[in-house]
């Protein structure tokens, strides 16, 4: 079911139905931008141009070109200096939300922890004393 909502990008009001984040007029204006970017690229000289150069030459804002790789519709692997910013640090990644120096840091100190939790919970079992009777003889 379609819920009204303000466009992010004009503030006029359109029917959200989860297909577009921007009302219909913004996203022809989009799919314009999409169009000029995706043809400077195509350019065999062009294909190695950063982000920053993209958007000195088409004018279309930092945060479109994120949000297109982010979606797929601008592959790193066709063009390798695009990408988006990691979620924690904020360096460009190309794959999931945070970059592969986040992650190793993420699971080292996942293994860190999982070490610590293994060592106290080894010296609770040595401090657990059993007692154990002597028969007389």
């Amino acid at each position: 079911m379609a819920e009204v909502r303000n466009c992010p990008t004009c503030g006029g009001m359109f029917n959200y139905t989860g297909l577009r984040d921007v009302c219909g007029t913004c996203a022809q204006a989009e799919e314009q931008m999409y169009e000029t970017v995706y043809r400077f690229l195509r350019k065999r000289e062009n294909r190695a141009a950063n982000i920053d150069r993209i958007v000195e030459v088409t004018g279309v804002t930092q945060e479109l070109l994120h949000r297109w790789v982010r979606k797929g519709r601008l592959q790193p692997a066709l063009f390798p200096n695009l990408g988006y910013p990691c979620d924690k640090c904020g360096a460009l990644t190309s794959t999931g939300k945070i970059c592969a120096k986040c992650t190793d840091e993420i699971q080292s100190d996942l293994r860190t922890f999982d070490a610590a939790q293994e060592l106290r919970e080894a010296i609770k079992a040595q401090e657990r004393g059993t007692y154990y009777a002597q028969k007389d003889r």
